[in-house]
C-alpha cells in the first residue's frame, strides 16, 4: 500500500489491518504511518522509483497532493503520476494481480485542466500494466479529520463540503462531499470483489 499517511489511506490501512483475509500488510513511502501492528512492515524510501516489493497479492494506492502544497505542475506531475505508476509496476513485478487506486472526480487524460489530465493519464497508464482487476474510485471533495493528520483544508474543501452537506437535496450524488471512510471501505470490498477494469464514480459510493 502507498499512501497511508493521507486522509483515505489512513482509513485503507485500518481495514487491511482488520481483515482476516490478509496475513501481511505492506506500506510504501517516505514517512511511517502512525499505526502500529505486528502484520504491518514499513518500508521507508526518498523515491518511489526504484522500490522493490515483497511477494503480495493486492495493491492499494491513495497517493495525491496538490500543485499548491507540491509547489509546481512537475512536483505535483511526480506524486500523482510517477509515483503511482512506480507503486503499481513494483507490485505487479511482485505477483500482484489486483490493483486499487484513489483517482478523482473528473478524471480524463484530455482533460483541458492541469490537476484532473494528470489523473487521468494516470489511470489510463495503470490499464495498460496487466493487472487482472483495477478497480478506480473517483471521489467527490473528501471529508475527513485532516486536523489529525497535521493537513490543512485544501483550497475551497470546506466551502464546497459545507455547500454540499446544505444542498444535498439537489447536488447531484456524484457532487456531493464523501467521507473518506466510505471512499477507504468501497476501495477495499470491491478491490476483492471484482474482476477487470472498473471505474466507480463519488454517487456509487454513496450509496454503499
Amino acid at each position: 500500500m502507498a499512501g497511508a499517511t493521507g486522509l483515505v489511506g489512513r482509513a485503507v490501512l485500518d481495514l487491511l489491518l482488520a481483515d482476516k483475509r490478509y496475513s501481511a500488510v505492506h506500506c510504501v513511502g517516505r514517512r511511517a504511518p502512525a499505526r502500529h501492528d505486528g502484520r504491518l512492515a514499513v518500508h521507508l524510501v526518498d523515491s518511489f522509483a526504484g522500490f522493490k516489493a515483497p511477494p503480495v497479492d493486492d495493491v492499494f494506492i491513495a497517493l495525491g497532493t496538490t500543485i499548491k502544497t507540491a509547489g509546481s505542475r512537475a512536483a505535483f506531475r511526480a506524486v500523482d503520476f510517477d509515483a503511482v505508476l512506480a507503486v503499481a509496476r513494483a507490485g505487479r513485478d511482485a505477483g500482484a494481480t489486483r490493483l486499487g487506486l484513489v483517482s478523482a472526480m473528473g478524471a480524463d487524460p484530455n482533460s483541458m485542466l492541469f490537476y484532473t489530465r494528470v489523473k487521468g493519464e494516470a489511470e489510463q497508464a495503470l490499464s495498460q500494466l496487466g493487472f487482472s482487476t483495477l478497480v478506480v474510485l473517483r471521489p467527490s471533495f473528501l471529508a475527513g479529520d485532516r486536523e489529525s493528520l497535521g493537513q490543512p483544508l485544501r483550497g475551497g474543501e470546506k466551502l464546497a463540503i459545507n455547500l454540499s452537506r446544505r444542498l444535498s437535496r439537489v447536488i447531484p450524488l456524484n457532487y456531493q462531499s464523501i467521507s473518506a471512510d466510505s471512499v477507504a471501505r468501497t476501495l477495499v470490498e470491491e478491490v476483492a470483489a471484482r474482476q477487470g477494469h472498473h471505474v466507480i464514480l463519488s454517487g456509487d459510493m454513496q450509496q454503499r
